[in-house]
């Protein structure tokens, strides 16, 4: 019988969403007058990232928040971050920080990251923020891998019982999404680009995650029949961290690249910025 895989289009999903999310500003506005602001924080000239802020910044733009940019020199130090990130963390106006990564190398990224306040923390990047999500415990999600459960819970597809196989073990991404998969009631391996019998391991998953950011590390042949194929890489070209295009015929879902998991890391983003404001008038009605 033949497979008829479903495209998991995360750029149509976070255009439903953005619409949701601008009608929830609107309210925030009327019911405060002020407009939740993200504050976004982008160290040196690194033209990924510029582009990367941009994008945010015009999805903000979109829902009708604020997008305060942030910009540090090349030669900023630990200590100068540190400080700009404490004073966004006591400014009463701002709803989230968002650290663009990577920072330059002389700057202790982890303790960077650690500074930010977890109510403002909307990116998912703190260690407490991460404690918290894995214990089940109320916490900002790390937004790729909380933009990939929104997608995969919006197609409807059965995460319960399922062996996922991650392969990436980043802080950010193949951590976070295998505890949020595990949370889920799935059966999760969390692999990388040194794993043996990588290849093995991977056929047997019933999802598959790639987030080992290297270009098509993971062969269309090591996928298994009727799988569900998550793509977070983005590479040059338009490609991704998966041979998609050579197993998309024969699995039961997967994400295109790009328009799959770039679209919901945004949108995610955005939401939980707007749940950060959210809170804040919860908040202030009961402090009155």
């Amino acid at each position: 019988m033949k497979i008829i895989p479903i495209l998991l289009d995360g750029k149509a999903l976070a255009k439903e969403l953005e619409a949701s999310l601008k009608l929830r500003v609107a309210r925030i506005i009327k019911q405060t007058g002020k407009t939740p602001v993200l504050a976004t924080i982008l160290v040196g000239n690194d033209p990924s990232s510029e582009v990367y802020v941009k994008m945010k910044g015009n999805a903000c733009e979109r829902v009708g928040m604020t997008s305060l940019r942030v910009n540090l020199p090349e030669e900023t130090t630990t200590a100068k971050l540190l400080e700009t990130i404490g004073i966004l963390n006591h400014d009463d106006t701002i709803c989230g920080i968002l650290l663009q990564h990577p920072v330059p190398k002389q700057i202790d990224e982890r303790r960077c990251f650690d500074q930010i306040s977890i109510e403002k923390d909307v990116d998912g990047v703190t260690c407490h923020g991460f404690g918290r999500m894995v214990m089940g415990e109320t916490a900002y999600g790390s937004a790729t891998p909380a933009g990939i459960i929104s997608l995969l819970k919006h197609y409807k597809l059965n995460i319960a019982g399922k062996h996922a196989v991650i392969v990436g073990r980043s802080p950010i991404l193949g951590k976070p999404i295998a505890m949020m998969l595990l949370n889920e009631q799935a059966t999760v391996t969390i692999c990388h680009s040194r794993t043996t019998n990588l290849p093995e391991l991977i056929n047997q998953a019933d999802i598959v995650v790639g987030a080992v950011g290297r270009p098509e590390f993971i062969k269309a042949g090591w996928i298994k029949d009727n799988a569900i194929v998550i793509d977070a890489g983005y590479h040059k070209g338009g490609i991704g961290d998966i041979e998609v295009d050579k197993v998309k015929e024969r699995v039961m879902a997967y994400t295109p690249v790009p328009g799959g998991v770039g679209p919901m890391t945004i949108v995610t983003l955005i939401r939980q910025t707007v749940e950060s404001a959210e809170k804040k008038i919860t908040m202030n009605q009961r402090d009155l």
